[in-house]
């Protein structure tokens, strides 16, 4: 009687098992994702597996499941990883063109809250600048402005408007990437974004834009080089490339 029992108890837990082993159809990205969910702990060195968390939440974003992918960032140790796995979720979700802009204000305000509990400031600051730069993707101007104000880094800060601008610039919104320069503080910073700039609206054929990007630089031989690109492109002679 008890050897009737055993197997009987046997015979019950095999589906579950055999379920719970069964492989997904190679179609069905979700299932794959979930499978990697469940593997990614047994990564036993942690480097590894804090890029393994960084693709995954990337992945899980991509495929519309936002809510999986921040769940994902408090399993990254590596604070720089961290702040990639957030660059990761930003700019993935900025990548979907969601239509909701409710969507996107939970999401880089969720993300900001992760930001926040990186312990390691420099990594901190990184993420960020990514967070202002994925807003800027997602078309969200005014959050990208917020977010880079509110950085107490300097030199990050300056980047962080300096890269919002090139995004802009990049779109071809030539107010919202003046504006964003306009933000920032250092005349040295403000230069070199407006002759990136610059370069940037006159490879998409924008001379107006570039023209105007040109003359706001104040330094009179970066303004120069900004102004030969727009009727020649680069100086020729190499050393002058700087």
């Amino acid at each position: 009687m008890r050897y009737i029992s055993l197997v009987f108890c046997l015979l019950t837990l095999l589906p579950a098992a055999a379920q719970a082993e069964a492989p997904c159809n190679a179609e069905n990205t979700a299932c794959i994702m979930e499978e990697l969910d469940t593997l990614i702990p047994s990564i036993n060195e942690t480097s590894w597996k804090d890029k393994a968390y960084r693709e995954l939440a990337k992945s899980y974003t991509a495929e519309g499941m936002e809510d999986k992918a921040l769940a994902l960032v408090s399993k990254v140790e590596n604070p720089d990883t961290k702040a990639m796995t957030i660059r990761g979720i930003g700019f993935a979700a900025a990548d979907a063109k969601w239509p909701e802009k409710e969507r996107y204000s939970a999401l880089f305000k969720a993300l900001a809250e992760q930001a926040a509990k990186i312990e390691h400031p420099p990594s901190q600051g990184i993420a960020w600048t990514y967070i202002a730069m994925a807003q800027a993707f997602a078309d969200d101007d005014k959050g990208a402005t917020i977010t880079a104000r509110a950085m107490s880094n300097e030199a990050l800060r300056h980047k962080a408007f300096g890269e919002n601008a090139e995004i802009q610039a990049e779109r071809g919104d030539v107010a919202a990437s003046m504006a964003s320069i306009g933000e920032i503080d250092s005349e040295a910073f403000r230069n070199k974004a407006y002759r990136t700039v610059s370069k940037i609206l006159m490879n998409k054929g924008n001379i107006d834009g570039a023209y105007e990007s040109a003359r706001a630089i104040t330094n009179p031989y970066a303004r120069a080089q900004a102004l030969q690109y727009i009727i020649g492109g680069e100086p020729k002679n190499s050393s002058d490339k700087k």
